[in-house]
């Protein structure tokens, strides 16, 4: 890839892991401090140099966004560099795939058109996707507001446990109750009932995802990482595999270790997937190994990186670096896609938390002992710690996180 100093200025929304992990991949290659806007300031981006956070009330939706974002863009209107708007959340990949003609005549958005993201959010419409595109997924029925609200019982296909997901998880966000998750792991008739009418009795109005219970720990889990080209092709595939994911309820999902994985069959289904749809930009995949059937299965699609995709960037991908080449440099329109992680003497072990909270809490198995090989080695890293931006306030919060987390494993973890 070139990498000579390049006339581009990037632009992120958002505070959290996913945007200091991007800005920290992009001032590794440039050296250059990188500009963000945001609702709230979240601890990831707090006392460093390489993000310059600008913080706006009601940011994180419209009308007060798209108000607030056509005067950012008249900041940028005299650049004659290209500007390119990188949305580190899935609100914010929504708002400005929604307002893309408003803006791109001053931004770079690389992302699909409004209607297909609508599609790729909602898990119900995604599944049918999947199904045309023979990508396996777990067996699903779809629970509504229409359901909930005739008063008759719901009835349920799948033994316990089940599976319970928002369809629209950015309506999901603005939806609070005690008891509220990312997803949900239902044990009972009466837990379902329960979480069922407590949603939809907070303000939830889109469908559920209710889900066959694929069996397995953390270990199961696989992420995968892409970048497609404004030509529709795909340039990166990255696949993850964590090890162990954050216990708390608030954060079920967040995974806080992953060891680089090769698997070219699913890179080979889901490259198919996005080049037939016409997709664009980065995408983040969550796949489940089914025992069962030797199967994987995909969860969801996320139409931006993830909060930990900085283990692309830990293995030498420079994530936030293909959006540049793409649109500043037009570098990658002769090349084959990267299939990346086919040498395994090159694998960093990506953490977010700390080697005494992935021994202990990570399941004992052929993997986790080649992750223990690598810290000894002292081939792992974590997105937070930089030596580049190190001072005594990041430190300071650093060890307030991880005594953090180390408080929510003792207090939430359950061997699964």
């Amino acid at each position: 890839m070139k990498n000579e100093q390049a006339n581009f200025t990037p632009v992120l929304l958002g505070s959290d892991f996913n945007v200091y992990g991007m800005a920290r991949s992009l001032y590794d290659v440039y050296g250059k401090p990188v500009k963000a806007f945001a609702q709230v300031s979240l601890a990831p981006t707090r006392y460093t140099k390489i993000v310059d956070l600008e913080l706006i009330p009601g940011f994180s939706e419209d009308p007060t966004w798209i108000n607030e974002m056509m005067k950012i863009k008249q900041r940028y209107a005299g650049h004659k560099e290209p500007v390119i708007l990188i949305g580190c959340g899935d609100g914010y990949a929504e708002l400005i795939s929604k307002h893309k003609a408003e803006l791109s005549d001053v931004f770079v958005c690389p992302y699909v058109d409004y209607d297909l993201i609508k599609r790729l959010n909602d898990k119900e419409n995604f599944y049918k996707m999947c199904d045309q595109y023979d990508l396996p997924y777990p067996k699903t029925k779809i629970i509504s507001k229409a359901m909930y609200e005739s008063g008759d019982p719901i009835e349920q296909p799948f033994g316990y446990p089940v599976a319970l997901k928002p369809a629209n998880s950015v309506e999901w966000l603005d939806i609070h109750f005690d008891g509220r998750k990312k997803a949900f792991i239902i044990k009972s008739e009466a837990e379902f009932k329960d979480i069922v009418a407590k949603s939809y009795g907070n303000g939830y109005t889109s469908d559920f995802i209710l889900q066959d219970f694929i069996p397995g720990d953390d270990s199961n889990m696989r992420t995968l990482n892409v970048y497609v080209d404004r030509s529709h092709k795909v340039k990166l595939m990255c696949l993850g595999h964590p090890l162990l994911e954050d216990p708390a309820p608030s954060a079920i999902g967040n995974y806080v270790a992953i060891i680089p994985e090769f698997n070219q069959d699913i890179y080979n289904r889901v490259q198919k997937f996005l080049e037939e749809i016409n997709f664009t930009g980065y995408a983040n995949f969550d796949i489940k190994f089914d025992t069962r059937d030797d199967s994987y299965k995909l969860f969801e699609i996320n139409l931006r990186t993830g909060r930990s995709s900085f283990f692309v960037t830990l293995n030498g991908y420079k994530l936030a670096d293909w959006v540049v080449q793409d649109y500043v440099f037009d570098s990658l329109k002769d090349q084959p896609t990267l299939y990346a992680n086919k040498d395994q003497s090159n694998y960093f072990l990506w953490l977010g938390v700390t080697p005494r909270i992935f021994e202990k809490y990570a399941k004992t198995n052929d993997v986790k002992q080649h992750a223990m090989q690598l810290i000894k080695e002292g081939r792992f890293g974590d997105t937070f710690w930089y030596g580049k931006d190190k001072n005594l306030k990041r430190f300071a919060l650093y060890k307030w996180m991880m005594h953090n987390y180390a408080k929510n494993f003792k207090r939430y973890f359950v061997t699964k």
